[in-house]
């Protein structure tokens, strides 16, 4: 089992940053990918960002590729979302999920949110004009 918490969700002007922490406790943390979702109100899943275990090869959604940044610390467990540039259409809330998945595979499955096998609970983001 592998437990997940987001933290650092909050309220943020437009063009504001802010940082997103997902910080895991159970099993090996360093050998699971971890991926970032978003869900707004009446609004489908959508992929954000993820990072495998192996290589740190990272992976953006098209709506916030040049603005979002994953990174990951295994020796804290922890996987960080860098989210600049922030726009109202960001709001929603943030769910981290891990995969044990292997670093050949991590870029076919990254996008996939069934193909997590555990999620946290969520962080509220909600990005004000």
């Amino acid at each position: 089992q592998v437990q997940l918490v987001e933290s650092g969700g909050g309220l943020m002007q437009a063009g504001g940053s802010l940082r997103l922490s997902c910080t895991a406790s159970g099993r090996t943390f360093s050998r699971y990918a971890v991926g970032w979702f978003r869900q707004a109100p009446e609004k489908e899943q959508e992929f954000v960002a993820a990072i495998s275990w192996s290589d740190s090869t990272t992976i953006y959604g098209d709506s916030v590729k040049g603005r979002f940044i994953i990174s990951r610390d295994n020796a804290k467990n922890t996987v960080q979302l860098q989210m600049n540039s922030l726009k109202p259409e960001d709001t929603a809330v943030y769910y981290c999920a891990a995969d044990n998945v292997g670093s050949a595979y991590f870029p076919l499955s990254a996008r996939n949110p069934r193909e997590y096998d555990y999620w946290g609970q969520g962080t509220q983001v909600t990005v004000s004009s």
